[in-house]
C-alpha cells in the first residue's frame, strides 16, 4: 500500500521518473486502474454538489467517467502513435494505459466537489491538474524530447472525450423542472 501511495503522489506531482518506472513496471497495471476508480468514484460522489447525493448520480457519473477515460486513454494511443508520433515513439496500449492511469491521481479530489458551492472550483482544478499530469504521463510513456507534441495529443483526445461527455451529460442528465 505504502508503495502505491508513493507511486501516486510521484503522479500528481508530475515526477517523470516515477512515469517511467510505471510505464516499465508491467505489476503497476492493477494500481493504475484502482487510481481510474478511485477518481471515477469519486467523481460520482462529486457530482452529488451539482446533481443532489443520489446514489444512482454515484454509479452513472462514476460508471461513465471510467468509461470515458478507457475511451480517451485508446485515443490518446492512436494518435500519439499513428497521428503524431515522434522518432522514436514506441509503445504498447498497456504501457500508455498505465502511466494515464496514474495520471488520473488528482481526480480523487473530486470528491470534495459535494460542498455546495465548491464543485466548479473543485472540478476545474482537478481538470487542469490531470491535464497536467497527463501531458507528463504522455510525454514519458510515447518517448516525445518535449511536452508540446504530448500536450497536444492530450488536447485532440480529450476534445472528442469531453464532446462525447457533453452529449450523455444532455441526455442522461436529470431534467429541471
Amino acid at each position: 500500500m505504502g508503495l502505491y501511495l508513493y507511486r501516486l503522489m510521484g503522479a500528481a506531482t508530475l515526477d517523470g521518473g516515477m512515469y517511467e518506472g510505471i510505464e516499465a513496471d508491467r505489476g503497476t497495471t492493477m494500481q493504475a486502474a484502482a487510481t481510474v476508480v478511485l477518481a471515477s468514484v469519486a467523481a460520482g460522489i462529486g457530482a452529488g454538489g451539482w446533481y443532489g447525493v443520489h446514489p444512482a448520480t454515484l454509479a452513472a457519473v462514476g460508471v461513465v467517467a471510467c468509461a470515458l477515460w478507457v475511451v480517451w486513454g485508446v485515443l490518446i494511443f492512436h494518435v500519439g502513435v499513428h497521428v503524431l508520433p515522434s522518432s522514436v515513439t514506441s509503445v504498447t496500449l498497456g504501457e500508455l494505459l498505465r502511466t494515464t492511469g496514474f495520471a488520473a491521481a488528482p481526480g480523487v479530489l473530486l470528491v470534495f466537489a459535494i460542498v455546495p458551492g465548491l464543485s466548479a472550483i473543485v472540478f476545474t482544478v482537478a481538470g487542469l491538474w490531470m491535464l497536467a499530469t497527463a501531458v507528463v504521463a504522455v510525454e514519458h510513456a510515447l518517448d516525445y524530447p518535449t511536452p508540446w507534441r504530448a500536450m497536444a495529443v492530450c488536447l485532440v483526445a480529450g476534445s472528442i472525450v469531453l464532446a462525447l461527455a457533453a452529449i450523455l451529460g444532455i441526455v442522461w442528465a436529470p431534467s429541471v423542472a
